[in-house]
């Protein structure tokens, strides 16, 4: 039996968490949704994001990707992902919702500005360390948790960990977090269910927020798939956020590797001309191949390389958006619209998982800092987690010192304690988790060490 298709009137209603909060439009220039993509890009915890790594290590003579440059180039897709789909969705809703509907780009952009917000240190190895911990540490921890709440913290992911920091409310703050509107939060939530989930090593939410997206998914008309463990169809634009996260990570990284010489202009000339088909796309490689002759610069070419292959990708994502529309609007659409895309687009893309598996995410660098970041992420919760959960020697009250009192919550349950600690390292940047693992390590002592 197939769903009846969800309504965009309910899906882009720009209702806030946290409060009943709409904007004057008579007295601000701003829509609802434009407010939120301000509130992220002004925050704090954004702008974080510029000393967290990417892939490689942070730059040296070479400026390569961060966290923030990644996401705004990932919202830059995401926008133009949200302005193809505009139209084709007027057109099937017959202009009923179209108001809300031509604020798309910007609910997408704002929501891939904040999709890595809850990514630790250190790149994806930083959730790994997290993971690691206490699946090593069960016999501490596990014991008073549930095993949905012991689920979270050995499945932790940085998805889910968004959402959190989005929503949650800090000791001494205002109740609703950032206060953003539903649209943008569900549209962050790539995996709409909890840690506890079989066959999944992905999730969308913790226990801490379980309450609160099944409040927003009801309101918003999602489609519940189960109850136990909780389970939503995904809100529509989450495929055009993915989409652009997707082609970001698989395009940009390969430019990175060129500015560091791992790979040649030859091999990215190869890898990213595999993405056009000479019978169809001969208007593209005719430029392509055009302005290659023009252009000198080996950086310049892989530039506009980049740039044609992100436009390629973002026109065949948006394709399959309209193409699966129906199948996506009854909520049974499982597949990325990256995994939907045509046979010879699916086999470029392989290739350049392949050569990216090989000589970009396997290279030396690369290594070197996930391995750093695994044991320092491991060495700060080691320190913290006793310090927040339990433990009141003289040196647990001496690490409390170190943590803001924002994190610290001594009536709360040990479970809350455990994700305030990861609230605490996960929001850190790869310098100041450096620092504090020093400090700990006794490495580095202030007016000793200078």
């Amino acid at each position: 039996m197939q769903n009846e298709p969800m309504d965009w009137g309910k899906l882009l209603c720009p209702k806030r968490f946290g409060g009943q909060e709409v904007s004057n439009q008579q007295s601000d220039s701003r829509s609802d949704f434009q407010r939120d993509y301000d509130r992220i890009i002004f925050s704090s915890a954004f702008r974080r994001l510029q000393n967290k790594t990417q892939v490689f290590p942070l730059p040296g003579s070479v400026f390569v990707h961060n966290r923030l440059t990644h996401s705004l180039e990932v919202a830059s897709v995401g926008r133009s992902l949200g302005n193809n789909v505009v139209n084709f969705i007027n057109q099937q809703t017959k202009g009923k919702y179209s108001t809300l509907v031509e604020q798309i780009p910007t609910i997408v952009s704002s929501a891939c500005l904040a999709h890595d917000m809850g990514n630790p240190p250190f790149g994806h190895s930083g959730e790994d360390a997290i993971r690691n911990y206490f699946t090593q540490n069960a016999q501490t921890y596990a014991d008073g948790l549930t095993q949905e709440q012991w689920h979270d913290l050995i499945r932790f992911e940085g998805n889910a960990n968004a959402l959190r920091l989005l929503c949650q409310k800090m000791e001494g703050k205002r109740e609703g977090g950032f206060r953003l509107s539903y649209p943008v939060l569900a549209s962050i939530v790539k995996y709409p269910w909890e840690s506890s989930k079989a066959g999944k090593n992905k999730m969308g939410f913790f226990q801490t927020e379980k309450d609160w997206y099944n409040l927003i998914a009801h309101d918003m008309g999602l489609y519940r798939k189960e109850e136990n463990p909780l389970t939503f169809a995904r809100h529509p634009l989450v495929f055009l956020v993915e989409a652009a996260d997707d082609i970001c990570y698989q395009i940009m990284d390969i430019e990175d590797a060129h500015k560091l010489n791992i790979l040649s202009f030859s091999d990215v000339n190869e890898l990213l001309l595999e993405l056009f088909n000479a019978e169809t796309d001969s208007k593209w490689l005719d430029k392509i191949n055009q302005t290659l002759i023009e252009v000198e610069d080996e950086n310049e070419k892989v530039a506009f390389l980049r740039a044609m292959a992100i436009g390629k990708l973002t026109n065949e994502c948006s394709a399959q958006f309209t193409k699966n529309y129906s199948t996506i609007m009854q909520g049974n659409l499982e597949e990325s619209l990256f995994n939907l895309l045509p046979n010879h687009l699916q086999n470029a893309i392989s290739t350049i998982k392949k050569v990216s598996l090989e000589k970009i995410y396997n290279h030396r660098a690369v290594v070197e800092i996930e391995l750093a970041g695994y044991k320092i992420i491991g060495t700060l919760l080691e320190k913290i987690c006793p310090a927040l959960a339990g433990h009141d020697d003289d040196y647990a009250k001496k690490v409390r010192k170190l943590i803001p009192n924002q994190y610290i919550n001594p009536n709360a349950s040990k479970y809350h304690q455990l994700m305030s600690a990861i609230d605490f390292v996960s929001g850190m940047t790869d310098v100041y988790a450096l620092e504090m693992y020093r400090t700990f390590e006794g490495i580095s002592i202030p007016g000793i060490n200078r």
